[in-house]
């Protein structure tokens, strides 16, 4: 059975911007602006560029069942939190798997993901886990026409080409090769990995603000 968290190495680096996309949150006064930021690396940064709240690391694997279970249930308090400036979110897809057919399925979907702007990425993420191959191990999906048909459902209408040529594979893998993980999802809170807690959303919005929220 697939482990829930797992130990993980990761160097702490500083996130170079390429493009972003605001989020307005008209409930709160914000000090900045909450953006979804792509980075070099492939990873996806939400966040109050002019906030200090706390980072929260999110390694996942597209075709992995207990990612999506993590997503269903605390993805909107997540979001939701970047958005307040709580927490600043790093979304890391990988490709954990070595054995087939997950391990294609993950690096069609992670390498499709790369290909969708910022505009849209978190849209196709919910499209991704909502069309995850199953049962898990033994079903192939993620097909190139599948994952273009989810990016135009999540409003990318011009990346067609780019998800079914697979342009971004071979980065995607090179970097995943640079995590030292043994399973996903992997959760960590300023460089604390976070346990059963991760998968409560009431549990994991408290660790992150300390019951009391953050000054941002």
């Amino acid at each position: 059975m697939m482990k829930r968290v797992v130990a993980v190495v990761v160097a702490c680096a500083a996130l170079a911007v390429l493009t972003v996309v605001t989020f307005a949150d008209p409930g709160r006064p914000s000090q900045g602006e909450v953006r979804l930021m792509r980075q070099p690396d492939g990873s996806m940064v939400l966040a109050d560029k002019g906030g200090q709240a706390p980072v929260l690391e999110l390694y996942e694997d597209f075709d992995c069942p207990v990612c999506k279970d993590l997503h269903e249930r605390v993805d909107a308090t997540i979001e939701r939190l970047a958005r307040e400036g709580k927490v600043k979110v790093v979304f890391h897809p990988v490709t954990i798997f070595r054995d087939e057919p997950m391990r294609s399925n993950s690096v069609r979907a992670a390498a499709a993901a790369r290909c969708v702007p910022e505009a849209n990425w978190l849209a196709f993420r919910n499209e991704l886990y909502a069309i995850q191959p199953a049962p898990h191990g033994l079903a192939s999906g993620f097909t190139v026409a599948e994952l273009a048909a989810a990016a135009r459902k999540a409003g990318a209408a011009a990346v067609d080409e780019c998800v079914t040529s697979q342009s971004y594979a071979e980065a995607h893998l090179a970097e995943s090769a640079k995590v030292s993980l043994e399973g996903t999802p992997t959760v960590v809170l300023d460089g604390r990995l976070l346990g059963d807690e991760a998968f409560d959303p009431a549990a994991l919005e408290e660790a992150i603000t300390g019951g009391g929220g953050v000054t941002v």
